[in-house]
């Protein structure tokens, strides 16, 4: 067999396209929202979003970004793999048998308590390394953090929460690089809790100065806050889903500083059947047509993250016309109503999400169908679909 013919037989029927000069685009676009002097880190936590970690984090780098981040070691240990050298904070939790590979591979450990810091600073010294940290300060999402003492029910109770960084000053094989918090509503139009959080955040920075802490990395902003709230630039901003081309909520305009989209899924029909009126489809026969129609399957289904909430409702493009999904999405394929589409055939493309003719579909449409967000849209994608880049 010559490599045409592999290259044929191996050609997926689903894909998922990512334009990385998009994202390149989006990234350089984003980073003239924020001084100069202020660090952009990447979080390609999560596959990049569902857009591929790898190249994604190459192509941020390329166009000004000089810090990564993500929350689990594997992703880390794959960066580190695949060649990248730039620092890489990891957001989830550090484990003290971890502290080798962190340190001697530039990874920075989040620290979110004093036990966690004990522990990472005992395994550093028995290697005779210094472990890189930040301290995560919680402001107010209630996630991780040392608490400031105005968050909770007590604040006499909370008051040791940050006392309890001061111990961290002492710990030998930890140095502190940075402080950072993490915001809950910076992506609504009112910002009062943001900047509630933010004000804590500079209080707490100031109870570790006061504790002979130094950080020289503050940081905070979110995407939401990198377009909205330049008081939370600090020394680095945190982008995520904005690199993206997606917003992180509706109240959020991305479209202003032009950010682009820049996955789309596309598939080929797989089959076309002419059918007649009252002829039931899928699962449980939920959609039975109403006149003859043409119905045609499309290989993509819940196993590959296109969920089963979209059964009956939402739809893709062909030929640059909206063909109804009709029955319910299976593991493996969708029904589509393409009765109003001339001359569809097996071998057609079809746009799942992304552009095509004059209309789009967007991670915002299948969330508003399925009732989530546009983050679990593409970071729910499993996988067994390729990403192209």
């Amino acid at each position: 067999m010559n490599s045409s013919n592999a290259a044929s037989i191996l050609e997926p029927q689903s894909r998922v396209q990512v334009d990385l000069s998009a994202f390149g685009q989006n990234v350089r676009t984003l980073k003239r929202l924020i001084p100069t002097s202020t660090r952009f880190c990447a979080v390609v936590k999560a596959n990049a979003y569902g857009h591929g970690g790898i190249q994604c984090a190459k192509t941020a780098l390329e166009n000004g970004a000089s810090f990564l981040a993500v929350v689990r070691i594997s992703e880390a240990v794959t960066m580190r793999h695949a060649g990248i050298t730039a620092p890489i904070l990891l957001l989830g939790e550090a484990l003290p048998e971890q502290v080798s590979f962190l340190a001697s591979h530039g990874i920075r450990a989040s620290v979110a308590d004093i036990q966690a810091a004990r522990a990472l600073s005992a395994a550093a010294q028995a290697l005779n390394t210094t472990l890189k940290i930040h301290i995560k300060l919680d402001t107010g999402m209630g996630r991780l953090g040392f608490l400031h003492p105005d968050v909770g029910i007590s604040k006499s109770g909370n008051a040791a929460g940050i006392r309890q960084a001061a111990g961290i000053a002492g710990l030998k094989g930890l140095g502190v690089e940075g402080a950072y918090t993490h915001f809950a509503k910076a992506d609504i139009i009112d910002k009062t809790h943001a900047k509630e959080q933010l004000t804590r955040f500079n209080e707490m920075v100031a109870m570790l100065t006061d504790m002979r802490i130094y950080p020289e990395i503050r940081h905070a902003a979110n995407s939401a806050a990198v377009l909205e709230l330049p008081e939370a630039h600090f020394d680095m901003v945190r982008p995520g889903v904005a690199m993206y081309g997606m917003a992180p909520s509706d109240e959020v305009d991305i479209a202003r500083h032009k950010l682009t989209p820049i996955m789309s899924i596309t598939a080929k029909i797989i089959y076309v059947k002419a059918v007649p009126e009252n002829f039931s489809v899928s699962y449980g026969c939920t959609h039975v047509t109403t006149a003859p129609t043409v119905i045609a399957t499309v290989p993509i289904g819940y196993a590959d993250g296109y969920s089963r909430l979209l059964s009956n409702q939402g739809y893709m493009l062909v030929k640059g016309q909206k063909a109804p999904i009709v029955g319910r999405v299976t593991m493996d394929f969708t029904m589509i109503d393409v009765g109003h589409i001339p001359g569809v055939k097996p071998g057609d493309d079809v746009t799942i999400l992304g552009p095509q003719g004059n209309e789009r579909i967007t991670a915002d449409d299948i969330a508003g169908l399925t009732g989530t967000i546009n983050y679990e849209v593409t970071t729910g994608l499993t996988g067994r679909m390729p990403v192209l880049h």
